[in-house]
Order: C-alpha cells, then structure tokens, then sequence
C-alpha cells in the first residue's frame, strides 16, 4: 500500500467539489469566470487551513511546509470552449457507464482538484516534510500561458516541479508552438461573402459556413461536387444568398490529423468550382499551401526528429465578410527543429501571395534531461502506486511546464490508451483512471514534500 492511497479517504467529498468547480464556465480569455474559478480554488484552500496567495485574479497558489527546496505543482482552470455535439451539459459534472463527462474534467480542472485534496491529505495526515510545496493554479494556460508570466515575475520558480496536465508516463519533450494569423488588407473576393469557423487557434473547428452570392448553375453544381468530397454538407438558401454548413469532428490541435477540419473541408469544396479571384486571398492561400494537410507538406515546412516526432499544422479559425478576411494557424514543430526558419518560410511563402503575418505567440519547445532528479522521483512515485515503470516519452501538446526553466515536466492525468475527448464534445474521464491518477499525484507530492 502506498502513501497515495489516502486520497481515496476524500472520494466524496472529490466528487462533491467538482460539481461546484465545473459548473463555473471559465471558458479562456473570459477573465471574469476564469478568476473566479481561482477564487474558488483559493476559497477551498483556505478552508483547509492551507497558506494562500492570489495575484491579480490571474494566477495563485496554496502552499503547505515551510523551507528546503521549493516544489511546485502547476494546473489550470481555464477551458477551452463547449463547442458543438455534447451528449450531456458541458459545465455540469455528468457520472454515467464508469465515466465522468464535462468541460474540463480532463483538461484540466479535475487534475486542479486533485493537487489541492493532495495538500490537504498531507497536511491532515500530520506529514512532517523537509521542502516547501505549492498547488499552483492558472487561467489562462490555453491562451499562450501569460499567467504564468505574470505568477513567476511575483513568485520565485520552484526547484521541482510538474504538471498534471498530460499523459502517463513522463513527458520530457514538448513540440514547439508557434500560433500565427494570416489576413489580407481586405475581403477582395466577389462571389464568396462570408466564411466563419472556429473560436480558437489550439482546436480543429467542427463546424464552418460560406455564405455564396451565385448562379442556380452554380450552386447545383456545387451540391453535386460536395457528394464527391471528404466532409458533410447542407445547403440553404437564404436572402443573404446560398449558405453552405460544413460539418467536421473536433480535435485537439496537437493532433490534428484526429479530427476533421470543417475550415478546412469547406473551402476545398468551395475551391472546386469557383475561382480563387472569386473567393479571395485567405481561401486561396488555404486552398495551396495548406488544403486538407495536417503535416506542413504544401508550405514547405513538413519535419520530423527521432526525438519528438512530425510537424503538425492546424487551420484554428477563418473569419471573412465585408471588409476583413483572417484565419488562424497552429503549427507544433519538433524539438530539434527551428522555430525562426519556420516562421521565415511561411511569411515569405505568404508575402508572394500578398498575405500578412503576424505571429500571436511562440512557445520555444522543452527538451528534458533523461536523468533529472524530478524523473527520478516521479518514476518512483508511478511504480509505488502501479507495480510499473514509467515510459518517457514526447508530446505536441503544451503544459506549464515548458515555463519552469528545465526544472519540470508534464506528468499525469490521461492513461495510455485512454479516450478523453480534450478539446472535443464529451470530455471524460474514467471514474476509476481518475482516483488511480489520484492515487498517483498524491503519492508524488508526498515525494516532493518529503524526498526532493
């Protein structure tokens, strides 16, 4: 039996928690439930007698011990959006077939709870450690992680560290993020007059819809083309003109080849019958060098490495109408690669097409030492509790932990082989995966507390 085991002594009271906190739609980039989901965290610790600090509404912690080496383990409350196709009420805690549902239960509000009941676990167990150990909360981890900018001007970075807000084993490589609008002085194409898809960059958008001022030969032939096509289409006709809806699957950005681009889709069909100059620079700069890729193969940027695996690409959002037309790309590169190079490519390949650029954030990658003393500690942690050895392993996903200066990595919560909808409709997670990670996480903050 190990230490971890006493976080199911608070099983209920876990549960009873998280319908509180998941019921607060902290949606990123909307600071004003983001910060109460903080408050709520800060609330809750004080309640357990836990040593709280609050930084502006945007970022905190609770601590428990006092000297030694500082520890940290970092989460979010902030969440992506709903979206689209739920089975059940995203910001409600749904319990069906095992399985737990809701925004954030995964990613990574269920994680947040957990460090919390892990501090209190440590503190009423009466644990006398030798270090210092923070839960550190975020709002804004799914917006490029500002937060943390502004927590560690404040706060001094711990010398141990990890985030609970990835896969088992222990990720000590993550992809390079590089998120960049493209947008044109203006919408120049005539018969296209609207396209939307997507709220966020880090997504691959499900839905998306043109809005198409053009002949009845034309949108028959259409319609006929869309048979032929990858997606799925509807066609109205409204007074605004013939609507195209284009119906895709969500999924996260890390791993866009998972989902199916609505954007994407869209205007691929739309390529197919009417002209680019009819259509304007945005989707005809999609159209050729991105079209229905997810590996950077038409913009000339396709890489991989041994290390951490291929370059991803993912077309986030495309906003066009009267007078503006932008789309949004996420691009995860591998840890060996050269983020600047990359950057260079695309806006020279942009600059020929008369396509600006601008880059919305950079996220350099992390590339781990093997032998670390946190990957020390946190392998002894997950064998305690598993009878197993962790694998190490490369992610393009992006943690707080490539905010720790080396000093930490992304650990827990989602098992191998474990479906948990991140950033799709039906976010879940398994009851009994839940309390093992659990388990898990309290056993390595005990280490930390304790050992490090």
């Amino acid at each position: 039996m190990s230490f971890g085991d006493k976080i199911l002594e608070y099983k209920e009271d876990i549960i009873a928690d998280l319908t509180e906190l998941m019921a607060i739609e902290s949606v990123s980039g909307i600071q004003e439930p983001c910060t109460r989901a903080l408050e709520w965290m800060l609330d809750k610790a004080e309640s357990f007698g836990l040593a709280v600090k609050n930084i502006d509404g945007i970022a905190g912690h609770a601590e428990l011990g006092q000297g030694g080496k500082l520890c940290g383990v970092l989460s979010h409350l902030d969440v992506v959006p709903a979206g689209n196709n739920w089975d059940t009420l995203p910001f409600e805690l749904s319990v069906g077939d095992g399985k737990m549902f809701g925004r954030g239960i995964a990613d990574d509000k269920g994680a947040a709870l957990i460090t919390l009941y892990c501090l209190r676990a440590l503190k009423e167990s009466g644990i006398q450690g030798k270090n210092t150990i923070r839960a550190i909360y975020g709002t804004s981890e799914e917006r490029g992680m500002a937060d943390m900018d502004l927590y560690f001007e404040h706060e001094p970075m711990p010398e141990l560290s990890f985030s609970p807000d990835s896969e088992y084993g222990i990720c000590i490589r993550e992809k390079g993020i590089m998120q960049l609008e493209l947008y044109a002085d203006t919408h120049d194409g005539t018969t296209l007059t609207q396209l939307h898809s997507g709220k966020v960059t880090n997504a691959v958008p499900d839905t998306a819809y043109a809005l198409l001022d053009c002949s009845e030969n034309e949108d028959h032939q259409l319609a006929r083309l869309a048979d032929a096509k990858k997606g799925s289409f509807e066609f109205y006709y409204t007074i605004d003109g013939m609507m195209v809806l284009s119906r895709g699957e969500a999924a996260h950005a890390m791993e866009p080849h998972k989902g199916m681009n609505a954007a994407t889709a869209l205007i691929d069909l739309l390529t197919s019958n009417f002209t680019f100059d009819s259509l304007g620079s945005i989707p005809a700069f999609i159209s050729s060098y991105i079209g229905l890729e997810t590996d950077g193969v038409m913009l000339g940027i396709r890489c991989r490495d041994r290390e951490s695996g291929p370059l991803t690409v993912n077309v986030g959002t495309v906003h066009i109408d009267d007078g503006y037309a932008t789309a949004t790309i996420d691009i995860r590169y591998p840890v060996t690669a050269d983020g600047g190079a990359i950057y260079e490519k695309i806006r020279k390949t942009a600059e020929r097409e008369h396509i600006h650029v601008k880059l919305l954030e950079h996220l350099p990658p992390l590339n781990m030492d093997e032998n670390a003393e946190i990957i020390r500690l946190l392998s002894e942690s997950y064998e305690a509790v598993t009878g197993e050895r962790p694998e190490l392993y490369a992610t393009g996903g992006g943690t707080y932990a490539r905010k720790l200066g080396g000093k930490g990595v992304a650990f827990g919560p989602i098992f191998k082989g474990e479906q948990c909808n991140i950033h799709n409709a039906n976010e879940n997670m398994s009851v009994d995966k839940f309390f093992e990670h659990a388990k898990i996480c309290l056993q390595s903050m005990y280490n930390l507390y304790t050992k490090g």
